[in-house]
């Protein structure tokens, strides 16, 4: 088993686990919690040297992008349909990403 491999894959389900959870409980902690497993998830993605690594990281980027400003709209502006509207951004790049590791991991297997 790799063991890189399943902290990279964990963190990019939990990226896309807690964005979800943002969107039952709309609240500025749940805000905060997802965009940091986010970061942490790209911060891991950096490392990878795989098939399709730049895309993996280009959607770990794109969720980055729509969380962190959805944070400080919610927090400076208290504008709840904003924060939401790019919550579902980070969503749609988050499960870009589950496809692609998926689509990678299929390939892996291929390959043997």
């Amino acid at each position: 088993m790799q063991w890189g491999k399943v902290f990279y894959i964990f963190f990019a389900l939990m990226s896309l686990t807690t964005s979800a959870a943002f969107l039952y409980e709309n609240s500025l902690v749940a805000l905060f919690i997802a965009g940091s497993v986010n970061i942490i998830s790209t911060i891991l993605k950096i490392g990878v040297r795989n098939l399709l690594s730049a895309e993996l990281l280009a959607g770990s980027l794109v969720a980055d992008l729509h969380l962190i400003p959805a944070f400080f709209v919610l927090k400076f502006y208290d504008n709840h349909t904003i924060a939401v509207g790019l919550v579902i951004g980070a969503v749609i790049a988050n499960v870009y990403t589950i496809i692609v590791s998926m689509i990678e991991s299929a390939k892996e297997k291929a390959d043997f």
